[in-house]
């Protein structure tokens, strides 16, 4: 008999994915004999909220969904943070839940693993969650879940599979039909932009990491129009360090600010305008520009936060080609370049010393490591970064310091970058307190064959914290968390540890990683 676990892998498999998260338990173990045989490969975390982690990072890589197998209760209950990270981030993961068996879910009786609600559990952190009651259901779930993948903003889903239907005969269903494309923006709408696009004198461009996917098409439209190109975060990349029209600057920054205001007109490409990249240290609210296009897959955030004057809603890469074939004015190639080197200066220069110093030693592992994808946790490196950090390649920096803000992030998700791109190194960027959110998600590099440097910004406990105590007149209290011996806890699991004092030895030590496939820990003392 074909099981529904069965069809499940064959569906997934059909749908391309290559790769599942997943920790086994008596609750999934359904999922796990059907695993035999097929294509996909197994990585097994060391706990839920890592396991999600892995995925994200895989996902952002590879461009595919990250799949995650959880047994039902605390499976679900720990994997939830993370979720809450792919949410705010955007990111595809599909949650593959067990379940009691129907009828004894929520019934209050003490089942093992029974919460009150699962699925609502689910619900508050995806796109959307699903309890599948029959194993008919299965197939339109999962036509629903990789269209949202495709065609939407792709945001997590949750499914929940209760145990007997993951035993039940899955023979005769239907594969999931093959997933749709986004619309394309209005024509008149998009003619409208043109027209905007090319009399427009002083055009500025932001991008988010809605645009990430679109780096040649943005790269093309900002060097006709000469306009700067102000990247988040999560944009990083795009343009590539040195590019005369690249602002790889935070927006919070006064002198990026004052770069926008001047435009006659901003373009938005995939970002939310939102707080934590364009307001991160909550001084002022970011001012809406008056004469404002948006591009964003999401019709609701068209309008959200700022209010534009020509919204197109449509995939990024597409909406973006559909403008260069039109009537875009003549090239204006070196129209932004000094106000774009003006705007880079002024902000790094509006950097402490401190920022400025953590920004060069990053640089440093960029120059060194050219092929390298720089994962981050919430932590004094990543902060810097964040501010004011050209990244080399699209997708070749990201982190938790943004939207959800989670610590714990960094270790795992570096490991499912790895996955996703095993030829590239992989740089973890995390401090001494958040790597012991996720410690044990140490073990999965070994099991990976990881090419990962680890490098552990050591302040002996929560830094920032106590910094942000101090400044608003709070005794320190709680912070000073002393963490481990990290040479001892490098050599328990067989990898390599350095003590990393000076830019010199930083740079001898990432020399050294290049040359061979390791796993390393760079522990640098926090200035």
């Amino acid at each position: 008999m074909k099981t529904l676990a069965n069809y499940l892998i064959g569906a997934l498999e059909a749908a391309g994915i290559r790769h599942v998260f997943g920790i086994p338990g008596v609750h999934n173990l359904e999922l796990y004999r059907a695993l035999q045989g097929s294509s996909l490969r197994h990585v097994t975390g060391r706990h839920e909220q890592g396991l999600g982690f892995m995925a994200d990072g895989y996902a952002r890589l590879s461009g595919q969904p990250g799949v995650c197998f959880t047994i039902s209760g605390p499976g679900v209950s720990n994997i939830a943070t993370a979720l809450g990270q792919a949410y705010g981030d955007s990111i595809p993961l599909l949650v593959i839940a067990s379940q009691n068996r129907r009828g004894e879910g929520g019934s209050g009786r003490g089942f093992l693993h029974e919460l009150p609600d699962q699925r609502a559990l689910g619900a508050a952190v995806t796109a959307a969650s699903f309890a599948i009651a029959a194993p008919g259901e299965l197939p339109a779930v999962l036509e629903q879940a990789f269209a949202r993948f495709a065609s939407a903003r792709p945001r997590p889903v949750y499914i929940e599979i209760p145990l007997d239907l993951l035993a039940a005969d899955g023979s005769g269903l239907a594969l999931p039909a093959t997933a749709r494309s986004p619309p394309d923006a209005d024509p008149s709408t998009l003619a409208a932009a043109a027209a905007l696009l090319a009399a427009a004198r002083c055009t500025v461009v932001l991008a988010g990491g809605g645009a990430i996917r679109a780096a040649p098409e943005l790269r093309r439209l900002v060097e006709h129009l000469g306009a700067p190109l102000v990247m988040t975060s999560n944009a990083r990349g795009i343009l590539p360090p040195g590019h005369p029209l690249a602002v790889p600057m935070s927006p919070s920054l006064t002198p990026v600010r004052a770069l926008i205001a001047a435009a006659d007109l901003v373009l938005a490409v995939g970002t939310e305008i939102g707080p934590t990249d364009y307001d991160m240290y909550s001084v002022s609210e970011f001012p809406s520009p008056a004469n404002l296009i948006r591009i964003d897959i999401e019709a609701a955030q068209l309008t959200r936060n700022a209010a534009p004057r020509v919204g197109l809603c449509g995939d990024a890469a597409r909406t973006l080609r559909l403008l260069l074939k039109l009537d875009l004015g003549e090239p204006r190639a070196r129209s932004g370049v000094a106000a774009a080197a003006a705007a880079r200066q002024q902000a790094l220069a509006s950097l402490s010393p401190q920022l400025q110093s953590h920004i060069g030693l990053l640089e440093l592992v960029r120059d060194q490591l050219p092929e390298a994808v720089l994962v981050g946790d919430s932590t004094q490196l990543t902060y810097a970064g964040n501010l004011g950090f050209a990244a080399a390649t699209p997708g070749s920096w990201f982190n938790s310091a943004t939207g959800y803000g989670t610590l714990g992030y960094a270790l795992p998700a570096s490991t499912g970058a790895g996955i996703a791109a095993p030829r590239r190194p992989i740089v973890c960027l995390v401090g001494d307190g958040g790597l012991q959110f996720s410690l044990g998600e140490l073990a999965v590099l070994r099991d990976v064959d990881a090419w990962t440097a680890i490098i552990v910004w050591n302040n002996h406990g929560y830094g920032e914290i106590r910094s942000s105590m101090i400044a608003a007149g709070i005794a320190p209290a709680g912070v000073d968390v002393q963490p481990p011996d990290f040479a001892l806890l490098a050599a328990s699991y067989g990898y390599r540890h350095r003590l990393i004092e000076t830019p010199a030895s930083l740079s001898d030590a990432l020399s050294d990683f290049a040359r061979r496939r390791q796993v390393v820990m760079l522990e640098i003392a926090a200035d």
